[in-house]
């Protein structure tokens, strides 16, 4: 498997675990992670954060890889996420990520999602 799809792997089952430790491990100690905020994570501690904060915001979530290929230490996934909000809504939405890959592990990464699904969750 390639590292792209040891990532899908672990995400889904960060995903219907709730525990991020299998797809933290995938990042190297120096990570980056960006999402669309105007935050940066760095570092394993930094990873740690992120995906938590991720998990956090759903009550139940999914990701459903639509496309995904690695090539020259670049790994991109497109994808659409289903689930229920803490707050009980329903939320789809779709995204694409891309993992730059160092020495098998994710060096950094970066999510652009369709963040208006998350301002009327019903229209997702």
């Amino acid at each position: 498997m390639t590292t792209t799809e040891d990532f899908m792997a672990a995400l889904h089952k960060a995903e219907s675990s709730k525990d991020p430790a299998e797809l933290i491990a995938l990042h190297a100690g120096d990570v980056t992670l960006q999402n669309l905020t105007k935050k940066n994570w760095e570092g394993l501690d930094g990873a740690r954060e992120f995906w938590d904060a991720y998990l956090s915001d759903f009550a139940e979530i999914h990701s459903e890889f639509t496309h995904h290929h690695e090539s020259g230490g670049l790994g991109v996934m497109e994808w659409n996420a289903s689930g229920k909000l803490q707050n009980g809504g329903d939320i789809n939405y779709r995204g694409v990520s891309i993992i730059e890959i160092r020495d098998g592990k994710v060096g950094a990464f970066r999510t652009y999602y369709d963040s208006a699904a998350f301002v009327n969750p019903a229209q997702g």
